[in-house]
């Protein structure tokens, strides 16, 4: 985020620059809560945390291909999509990836 704060200043004149800027934070909040999310399904599956009603409906909607309703834009921090999980992690993938060659 740094570098491209840095790299495309937020100017009146730019409007593209703040857009870039939003949305490659709003994709970093997602892919942290995506990572938060699994490694504390990971855990309660090991008994090592407690299993939670919330993480019980993620393992469910993770084991029937869909996209956990805490990562879509609906009820959490992602794009809303109809997609199935697998198809929708495709089209996550190719969003970052456009927003790196954005950046670059």
């Amino acid at each position: 985020m740094d570098v491209i704060e840095e790299r495309f200043k937020t100017d009146y004149k730019e409007s593209m620059n703040t857009v870039l800027t939003q949305e490659t934070q709003r994709y970093n909040t997602l892919l942290i809560k995506m990572v938060d999310d699994l490694n504390q399904f990971k855990n309660a599956n090991r008994g090592r945390i407690v299993m939670t009603s919330e993480l019980e409906k993620m393992g469910q909607n993770l084991y029937n291909n869909e996209v956990p309703h805490n990562w879509t834009g609906e009820h959490g921090v992602g794009f809303l999509s109809i997609k199935p999980l697998a198809a929708w992690i495709i089209d996550l993938a190719k969003r970052i990836e456009f927003l790196k060659e954005w950046e670059s």
